[in-house]
């Protein structure tokens, strides 16, 4: 199956339409805070939310909105989340109906979510006298979704593919934000993904949410996991493909290119990381089972130590092998192997659970780059796993200390 990469985000796919504009919520008037996505049709949809028992009031919105199944708008604003909010089930229910008041889309076809600072109310005002600029500004517009939900990220995060499922040619598009407050269960901050394949609503979720378990929950940036984490997907079916309601070949191709786009977000994640100066990919090989090869990738790319050591460009293992030994799973530590690699070659620093002479400059040089795998050889099995995280720098408790203010 080929997978190719094309232009156009959340409005590659057809039927799709989107628009980022500055309503008034951040006090940066340069910089855009409110989003929406729409669909022309009704489309399946599907989602998965952060497990954190605080929970922003649009993922509980959404939840609510999503029991059928069924979407056909995304709206979502930045610099404020909405979250410990008296009134803010009140606000998120309202921003819905903003949509279907200027669309004429069923509020409880819309997916609402916010991003920002915890705990400080959301005036709806902003949102309701820039409603009608954000729907007529609607077009092939994924780049200013994508900037209307950055906070501090520093780059607009978007993907997408073209591909066959059923004999016809379909497409995936997506845009993320997330730099900080990055350590998901079920999502990673907030990810919007379109799709003009046709798919029943519960084969979309089975596709999501076994998908989040490799690309997603596989990344961690500081070890916080935020309180609005949502990622959804709606599917209009205007491909024309047969709809998917099992398993077969045009659901595994689906799955496939889903798969590409979200590990595609997921390293842009992991390297946007608030304050990163690189990429860290952890390769876990040869685990007995594929949660041991998990819990052992997330364990050394959520390591304080091992980020920090990868910022100072140090080939320090003993920290990755400190991270192992923590994972919670069971592994010989007499027959793990590391080495560290990039773009300037690999360089193996362990052998056994032992150490090996190693050229410190090489290890310097290799570790210098702006994408580092570290690999792990657990030599007791055939399973592996991937993980994504980036290093921590000075600038990350800098940009955190004044975050609110």
């Amino acid at each position: 199956m080929k997978i190719f990469e094309i232009q156009g985000g959340v409005c590659a796919p057809k039927g799709f339409k989107a628009n980022g504009i500055h309503c008034g919520i951040r006090k940066n008037k340069f910089k855009r805070d409110l989003a929406l996505i729409v669909s022309d049709v009704r489309a399946a949809a599907a989602g998965v939310y952060t497990s954190n028992l605080v929970k922003g009031a649009p993922v509980v919105v959404t939840k609510n909105n999503l029991t059928d199944g069924f979407a056909q708008a995304i709206i979502c604003n930045s610099g404020n989340a909405n979250t410990c909010n008296a009134d803010g089930l009140e606000i998120a229910e309202t921003m819905c109906s903003l949509v279907e008041s200027a669309g004429g889309i069923a509020r409880r076809d819309v997916i609402v979510a916010s991003t920002g600072v915890i705990g400080q109310k959301l005036d709806i005002a902003p949102i309701d006298s820039h409603m009608d600029e954000l729907w007529n500004g609607l077009g092939d517009n994924s780049d200013f979704a994508a900037e209307a939900i950055m906070t501090t990220d520093t780059v607009k995060k978007t993907v997408a593919v073209e591909f066959e499922c059923g004999g016809k040619v379909c497409r995936i598009g997506a845009i993320a934000k997330g730099v900080g407050m990055v350590c998901p269960n079920m999502a990673t901050n907030l990810i919007f993904l379109t799709s003009d394949v046709a798919i029943t609503p519960e084969m979309l979720q089975k596709a999501l949410s076994e998908d989040v378990k490799t690309s997603f929950n596989m990344v961690s940036v500081d070890g916080d996991q935020s309180t609005n984490d949502t990622c959804c997907i709606m599917a209009n079916g205007l491909a024309g493909n047969e709809l998917i309601a099992s398993k077969g070949a045009a659901f595994t191709a689906f799955c496939k290119a889903l798969n590409y786009c979200t590990v595609k977000l997921s390293r842009m994640l992991a390297k946007d990381g608030e304050g990163a100066t690189k990429l860290i990919e952890c390769r876990v090989y040869g685990a007995d089972r594929k949660c041991t090869a998990k819990a052992v990738a997330r364990s050394v790319i959520k390591s304080s130590l091992v980020k920090a050591a990868m910022f100072g460009a140090d080939a320090n293992w003993g920290r990755v092998l400190c991270a192992v030994g923590y994972a919670g799973v069971k592994v010989n530590v007499n027959a793990i192997d590391v080495s560290f690699a990039s773009s300037k070659g690999e360089l193996p620093v362990c052998k056994d659970g032992f150490g090996i002479e190693f050229s410190e400059e090489l290890a310097k040089e290799i570790l210098s780059q702006d994408e580092v795998i570290i690999n792990i050889n657990l030599n007791s099995g055939s399973s592996k796993a991937t993980a994504w995280g980036c290093d921590l720098t000075y600038d990350y408790v800098k940009i955190n200390g004044d975050y609110r203010t």
